[in-house]
Formats: C-alpha cells, structure tokens, sequence
C-alpha cells in the first residue's frame, strides 16, 4: 500500500502553498524585463524539484510568460506556457470579492452571524461571524486534515463527488480550535461555508456568481470553476504525488481529480495570464467599491498577515506584496501583486523530488526587481497544506 509520503519530500515548498483602475500592463520602460534571468530561474525550479513549471510577469517594464520541464513524464513535449492548471487556495481570493461586493449591495453584512443564513450547519454558529470565516478567525477545524489524513484517504476519495455539506459536516464534529475572533488559524472549511452563504443569498451557486461578476467582465477566458468535472480541459503539465510501492517512491499521475473535494476553498482551474489580470484589477479598484477593497486589506491577521481572501508578502527591500498561493494534488501555485496593481507574478508548479524554494525565490526577486541582493527574498509564506498529505515530521 502507499505509505504516508510526498513527492516534495525534503522541500520546504510541500506545505500548503490561499475606484477604477488598469486591466492591462504599462509600456514596457527601456530598460525592459530581464527575460534571461527569469528562465534561468523558471529552469532551476524545474532542474531542483518539478515536472514542470509556468510563470508569467506583467509589469510596467514590460510583459513576459515561458515554461519549463515536459508536459508528462516519459514523454517529449515542453509544457504550454500559456496552458492551464489547478489554483488551490488562489480560489479563496475569488469568493472574497463576490462576499465583499455582495456586502456593498447591502444583500449581507460581513458581520451577520453564519447561523443567520447556514442555521445548525457548524455548532457556535451564532458567534461566527462572515469576517470570521473570510480572514480564518473563526476557529473552525479544517475539514482537510479529517479527509486526507493518509495517502490511502486521499486515494479513496479521489474521484468521488462531495456536497459542499458533507465536507462542512467533517468540521462540525471536531471541538472548535479556539473561540471566534480570538486568534488566527487557516482553516478550508471556512471558505466552503462562505460558497454556500454566496449560494444561499443570491440562489445560485458560487462558481455561477464568479463566472457573472469576475470571469465574463474581466474576459477570463482560461478560468472556469469545474464542478465535478475531473479533467483540466485546456492545454496543461501533469500534476504528480509519490508513492510508495515495493519499498520505493514512485510518481503517481494526480492530474484527474474529481474537484468537489475542494469546493469553494481550492476548486479553480486558470492560467497565468489570467490570474494576473485578476489581481491587477482587483487591487486597481476594477472589482470592488473603495470601502470594499479597504476593507479587503484592512488589519490583515495572523502568522500570514490574512486580510479577507488575500495575504501579504514582504520583500526584503521594504515593499509588500499582496496575493495567495495554492496547493492541490500535484499542482502548486503563487500569484502576487504589487499594492499599486503595477507589476504581477503568477508561478504554477510541478512538484517532484527535491526543493525548489531558492529558485523560486530568485524568480521573485527578479520579477519584482528587489535590489538589496545581499539580501534574501522570501519566498511566499505557506499555511498547512490545503489538499495534501503533510509530510512525516
């Protein structure tokens, strides 16, 4: 049987990787992107610990997008930089900005009680506010840590169909982590209550309201939110996990999953091109109201510093970014952006044996043009694994 075992054993990138403005780039300046460093570094992501890897900068020095590695193992073929992948917790960006512009429509407070629109679906209810779930302060256990406890948990359900309430009810029979608003833990089962308050105040389902107020307004044509179904349409790199077998780690193609395991906390498949563009019109006002988007980013919380559905990132020259990473089975992805809605990055990779945590690193620094270089550029800082097996301590 496969034994408790990550094909990111050793990597510190194993944990869980989340007024009117510009939807487009500036002119790129003279001095343009330094596009041989960033594909030096894409390649070592590649070379120290992926399959594959995709990564897009958008900036006012100018545009660029490649990829590395082979879009499956044993078989020739670079990956399409422009194809498509899973996003993990990058979702929980996305349902953030439909509860905040429902919350400047008036059709919900974010301090309303879950209990008021999800009566008796998680115990404490009435102290849980939407704030709570929206910045991971409402001490919810996280349903992932019950459903994918070992590898053999996560083979069992891996083609299985959830409702959003099978996997809330998982949380609701642990003790509470902590009492609502007192302290800060990440947690997925928030952001599945939040898709079915979205569904229950406008009728419709989560992924129906995103598709009407982000992905068609904002022409995100490589987005979709896809159900049940366990396929990534478009073009795309293979996702993989190691297992165990005859006393060896051997690569277990991951790409096909049934997604309804991650419902509104990680379900979305999307492109570098556009999760940029998302991030660049959502910190340039082109989403949510002024009072909204202050909001969003207000008093961020927590060992992440979490606003509502984003987080910030320092860079070691001062600067702070703003955005979310992901993790599903064999994808990992990082989507970042300027506060000024400037210049954006979104990385996804493959993982496989090894620890692309320095190079991933040099491509954010690059990308983001940090000159302090005797100093080191962080790389996004990660909650626990959203849909992962955790690593043997």
């Amino acid at each position: 049987m496969p034994s408790r075992r990550s094909v990111l054993a050793g990597s510190a990138a194993a944990a869980f990787v989340a007024g009117a403005g510009a939807a487009s780039p500036a002119v790129a300046s003279p001095g343009g992107l330094d596009r041989a460093a960033l594909q030096d570094a894409l390649d070592r992501i590649v070379t120290t610990g992926a399959t594959a890897a995709l990564a897009r900068v958008d900036s006012p020095a100018g545009s660029w997008r490649s990829s590395s590695g082979v879009r499956e193992l044993g078989r020739p073929g670079r990956p399409v930089a422009g194809g498509q992948f899973r996003v993990g917790s990058i979702t929980k960006t996305f349902v953030a900005t439909v509860v905040l512009q429902l919350a400047a429509e008036r059709r919900l407070r974010l301090d309303d009680p879950v209990q008021r629109w999800l009566p008796g679906a998680i115990p404490g209810g009435e102290r849980i506010r939407i704030r709570n779930l929206l910045q991971h302060t409402s001490g919810i256990p996280d349903y992932t840590d019950i459903l994918f406890a070992t590898v053999e948990d996560v083979l069992n359900v891996r083609y299985r169909t959830f409702r959003p309430e099978n996997l809330v009810a998982l949380a609701a029979g642990r003790p509470p982590v902590f009492e609502p608003g007192t302290s800060w833990k990440y947690s997925n089962t928030n952001y599945v209550l939040l898709g079915l308050i979205v569904r229950r105040v406008t009728g419709h389902a989560y992924g129906t309201e995103i598709e009407r107020r982000i992905l068609r307004p904002l022409r995100l044509h490589g987005t979709e939110v896809p159900g049940t179904d366990v396929t990534i349409d478009g073009p795309h790199a293979h996702g993989y996990e190691g297992v165990e077998e005859n006393g060896e780690i051997v690569p277990l193609d991951f790409t096909d999953l049934n997604p309804s395991m991650a419902y509104s906390a990680g379900e979305i498949v999307s492109t570098t091109a556009d999760l940029n563009r998302f991030y660049r019109s959502l910190l340039g006002g082109r989403l949510l109201r002024p009072a909204q988007l202050t909001e969003m980013l207000a008093n961020p919380a927590g060992e992440l510093n979490y606003g509502l559905g984003i987080y910030q990132e320092p860079l070691p020259d001062g600067r702070t970014l703003w955005g979310h990473t992901g993790s599903i089975f064999g994808y990992r992805s990082y989507s970042f952006s300027t506060p000024d809605a400037g210049t954006q990055l979104t990385v996804s990779i493959n993982p496989y044996f090894g620890d692309f945590t320095a190079a991933l690193r040099d491509l954010l620094r690059i990308a983001f043009e940090v000159r302090t270089p005797a100093a080191r550029t962080a790389v996004p800082a990660t909650p626990v694994p959203v849909l992962g097996v955790r690593l043997p301590a």
